[in-house]
């Protein structure tokens, strides 16, 4: 039996798409999104508030529900807590009482806040700087604890930037293309435009997760992004140049270069033990961009 939490969400409701096969049981409260995918079976519950959900023994669960958005959790503290940490606590539990097999969690690069090492290897000191990637890191020391203690095969994921795909509502490419449908002629970019990012394409995402839940380690961390970065101001190029615009760009730095409080200005995170896992990277991060910047264009209206 395969369980995906928040696989009505942008990232899971992929995931479901491709395990369909499977027959997957979605445990979702519809918060983050309402992608539902036919064959699928939906338990509406609220993950927050319950660890009572009876699975199958044996069971592989994808645990991705969570609040998405790195910068509202500077201002919404308690509410991502309870999202993000009390959830994947709830998780564990019904994991435990239910003996699943394996939990595979989507972790975050945030995590490792702003390291001096980079490219960044798994094993690098984890100093978040958003209340985004200190949830992140709670919950991946929930998971690993009750791998130590319970026996549950855990893979741990800490993502770069992922984008593309029609369901995308969230991130860069998509605010960018909403300002600029309402004003072609200027373009307002969160901090400096020299942050500098990795990125990864969705199906390379959903390919990975699934290709490493086959992993054998009782547990494992990995990283799972690109081996190239783009800049902020790059990827206003590539955006503009899809759309045929050539804008004024106007900065709204937060403070040292800064998007926002607790923005990363430097992500690229060291993929060799990803690699050498078997899991491969079609696109590089500026073909990511362009990519989802057009799968973006596909379904919204004409400006």
């Amino acid at each position: 039996m395969v369980v995906i939490t928040g696989g009505a969400g942008y990232i899971g409701s992929y995931l479901t798409e491709r395990l369909i096969k499977e027959k997957p049981l979605v445990v979702d409260n519809f918060s983050s999104g309402n992608f539902k995918v036919e064959g699928a079976t939906y338990l509406v519950e609220d993950l927050r508030l319950t660890s009572d959900i009876k699975l199958e023994k044996g069971c592989t669960l994808y645990h991705l529900a969570a609040n998405p958005d790195v910068r509202t959790s500077m201002e919404s503290v308690g509410e991502h807590f309870d999202q993000d940490v009390r959830a994947s606590l709830n998780v564990a539990e019904i994991c435990r009482k239910s003996d699943c097999e394996e939990v595979i969690f989507t972790s975050s690069s945030t995590v490792y806040g702003e390291t001096r090492v980079i490219p960044t290897p798994e094993e690098s000191s984890t100093s978040p700087i958003s209340y985004y990637g200190v949830y992140k890191l709670m919950a991946e020391e929930i998971f690993q604890f009750y791998s130590r203690v319970y026996g549950i095969r855990t893979v741990i994921l800490r993502l770069a930037n992922v984008v593309g795909g029609s369901r995308q509502t969230h991130g860069i490419v998509p605010d960018f293309i909403k300002k600029l449908m309402r004003d072609p002629t200027t373009l307002e970019i969160l901090g400096n435009g020299e942050q500098r990012k990795s990125y990864i394409y969705i199906s390379d995402v959903i390919d990975a997760m699934i290709h490493l839940a086959k992993v054998t380690g009782k547990c494992e961390v990995y990283n799972l992004g690109n081996s190239d970065w783009v800049t902020v101001k790059e990827i206003a190029s590539i955006v503009e140049g899809e759309m045929g615009l050539n804008p004024q760009h106007k900065f709204r730095d937060a403070g040292e270069g800064r998007g926002w409080k607790g923005d990363v200005r430097e992500m690229l995170l060291d993929i060799r033990k990803m690699l050498e896992a078997g899991v491969k990277v079609n696109y590089s991060s500026s073909e990511d961009i362009t990519k989802a910047t057009d799968d973006v264009l596909r379904n919204v209206k004409p400006y």
